[in-house]
């Protein structure tokens, strides 16, 4: 199933270019600017009609220091869905939808090293309820 994602958080954005190498610590997975601002990289799931996989989107959602802590001292298990979920704000910015940057979300980790579930919070945003419902394929097709 195909699957959009960004390979950085928008707030890596805001750092001017040139300071990027001593502000920012960009990783796969994590990201920390200036020491303050923690991004974890995770999966927004959209259920297709009539399909057994979802479509995806890969996005960075910001969270506290404690909630960065607990990710980078489990990322390496292999049994880590037990730890969280940890409250994170949505850093991203998703077409065709309304605004989506500072959505509230829920960030589950999952087992085998495969990138957190993203939960947006189940509120009347577009992208809200097309993950807690579902979307046809001739729709994602033509929006994308």
């Amino acid at each position: 199933m195909p699957s959009f994602g960004f390979d950085q958080p928008l707030g890596y954005f805001e750092v001017p270019e040139e300071q990027s190498d001593a502000r920012c610590e960009l990783g796969g997975d994590d990201c920390v600017i200036d020491a303050k601002w923690f991004f974890i990289r995770g999966c927004i799931e959209i259920p297709l009609h009539g399909e057994d996989e979802p479509f995806s989107w890969g996005v960075w959602v910001s969270v506290s220091k404690g909630s960065f802590d607990s990710w980078t001292a489990f990322f390496h298990q292999a049994e880590r869905s037990h730890i969280g979920p940890f409250f994170g704000w949505l850093n991203a910015s998703l077409k065709p939808y309304p605004d989506t940057l500072k959505l509230k979300t829920k960030v589950h980790l999952r087992d085998e090293g495969i990138r957190p579930y993203i939960e947006i919070e189940p509120t009347h945003h577009p992208l809200a309820v097309e993950q807690r419902e579902d979307i046809s394929v001739e729709w994602l097709i033509s929006t994308r």
